[in-house]
């Protein structure tokens, strides 16, 4: 019997970001990958994911931007929700300094250069430049061009006007697994303490060796912390 299991990408990524991920779990999940380019607000964005996800009941997988769109889905619909794990994300608002960098970016994308906008990232999304694998910039640099620059736009707009979600993480009971990699720049593991430490009986893992993009740099360490939350008891987080 297959687990039916929504996953939510960040910004600004596509599935591709999961195609490691699905293959290792290929015959333990049922996948269906949500698509968050339609929507300006993180609310808009999880109310288009519950309406359009084929199952009535499943487990949640929200990377960065995904983990916001997660957290509002837990506010919206917390019975259709068995087990939720948040990858390389945070509970909080922008910070004034994130804002300033998101402005930057969308400067960028408003005069069509999503190959600057993707080339500014890659520092930032991945553990090491020097030690990446070329193969991984690449995939990084067709899912920027693959949003494109409207839809890039909608989600920067969403992401800066999220709720802090900090206040409600003590109210999710279903079996979280939170996870980040150990050099993640954007969300470090310090903002994922924070989230497990508010979530009773969440299991929090970091990834040696890899940044931001944890799905793609680690996929096989990833793909084993997904099989064990999978298999988790429905009672606890263990």
């Amino acid at each position: 019997m297959t687990t039916p299991v929504v996953f939510l990408h960040g910004l600004p990524t596509t599935e591709a970001v999961w195609s490691p991920i699905l293959e290792r779990l290929k015959g333990q999940i049922d996948p269906w990958v949500a698509d968050l380019t339609a929507d300006d607000s993180i609310p808009a964005m999880a109310a288009r994911t519950l309406t359009e996800a084929p199952f009535e009941r499943f487990a949640l997988v929200g990377h960065s931007m995904g983990g916001y769109v997660a957290l509002e889905i837990m506010r919206q619909a917390p019975e259709r929700i068995e087990r939720l794990a948040l990858l390389d994300t945070q509970a909080r608002p922008d910070t004034a300094e994130a804002i300033e960098r998101r402005k930057a970016l969308i400067e960028l994308a408003q005069q069509g250069r999503m190959d600057a906008v993707a080339e500014r990232l890659v520092p930032v999304v991945f553990d090491s430049v020097e030690v990446v694998d070329a193969a991984l910039i690449a995939i990084h640099r067709e899912m920027v061009r693959s949003v494109g620059a409207e839809a890039f736009l909608r989600q920067q707009r969403a992401i800066m006007e999220r709720v802090d979600s900090r206040p409600t993480l003590a109210a999710i009971r279903c079996p979280t697994l939170v996870l980040c990699g150990a050099h993640d720049l954007l969300t470090p593991p310090d903002r994922h303490e924070e989230i497990a430490s508010a979530i009773a009986g969440a299991k929090l893992v970091v990834v040696p060796g890899a940044g931001h993009l944890s799905p793609l740099e680690r996929p096989y360490e990833v793909a084993y912390a997904l099989t064990m939350w999978l298999q988790a008891s429905a009672g606890r987080a263990g």
